[in-house]
């Protein structure tokens, strides 16, 4: 099975990206970040040409989540609830082998600029996520989530950490929660095959930062500990931001065994 994540920055201007990206890479399910629109206008006849079912928790101009999946899937009715009822998450369970896999894709907020009522709920949605998912490993540990997380977890992942030190994707506080996560029984998916550095999945569209690899890794995968054997490889499908009008982030792809 072929999982991927892909903040697309509006699906209405990149439908198109989108549908090469599934048919080019055999994606057999993709969560979809940032949509920016609302469910009547997201694009699902264009997937359904090509074998796709889709599913949106959209809001006019700003966030948005989706799936997009060849097989028809029950989406999560009672997820978890954003303190201020933006479109911010979507799961699925999903049938793979003799398990139920529990897969969410998350926007978490960007949080900027500190000292303001956006990093509060930053650190709120954060707090509020982790309460969320302490209960559901209770009923199902078997849980992948990804997604945009806007989190930079390391100086690894960002080209010139020094400069990051008092931004909301960089401050202590944040990568001390996003750890705190990762501790109730989960792995950066990614850099369990992966120890590089300068591997980025966001490149800011101004100051030529793609050109010249100034970039961020805040797109992720937490895989927990019972879905590790079934990991084959997670990589970043870096060749989307060579794209006429791309997105500023590139998707990420999980293969699972």
């Amino acid at each position: 099975m072929i999982i991927a994540s892909w903040n697309i920055n509006s699906i209405r201007i990149r439908t198109q990206q989108v549908v090469d990206y599934l048919v080019k890479k055999k994606i057999d399910i993709l969560v979809l970040q940032e949509i920016k629109t609302e469910d009547q206008n997201f694009p699902h006849e264009d997937f359904k040409k090509i074998g796709y079912h889709s599913y949106s928790r959209g809001q006019k101009s700003y966030n948005g989540v989706a799936i997009l999946s060849k097989n028809k899937l029950e989406i999560n009715k009672n997820g978890f609830k954003d303190p201020l009822g933006q479109s911010r998450f979507i799961s699925a369970d999903i049938k793979y082998k003799n398990k139920i896999l529990s897969l969410m894709s998350i926007y978490l907020p960007n949080g900027n600029p500190i000292n303001s009522e956006k990093y509060d709920y930053k650190k709120k949605w954060m707090d509020l996520f982790e309460k969320y998912i302490k209960a559901m490993i209770k009923v199902n540990k078997n849980i992948i989530i990804t997604g945009d997380f806007n989190v930079i977890p390391s100086e690894e992942d960002v080209s010139n950490p020094e400069s990051w030190l008092n931004d909301a994707l960089f401050k202590l506080e944040i990568r001390k929660k996003f750890r705190s996560l990762l501790n109730l029984g989960f792995k950066d998916g990614f850099r369990l095959f992966n120890k590089e550095t300068n591997q980025y999945t966001f490149w800011d569209y101004q100051q030529n930062s793609w050109q010249r690899n100034k970039g961020l890794r805040i797109d992720h995968y937490l895989v927990s500990d019972s879905m590790i054997d079934n990991l084959k490889t997670i990589e970043i499908d870096k060749f989307t931001r060579e794209n006429e009008r791309p997105s500023d982030h590139v998707p990420i792809r999980c293969v699972l065994t």
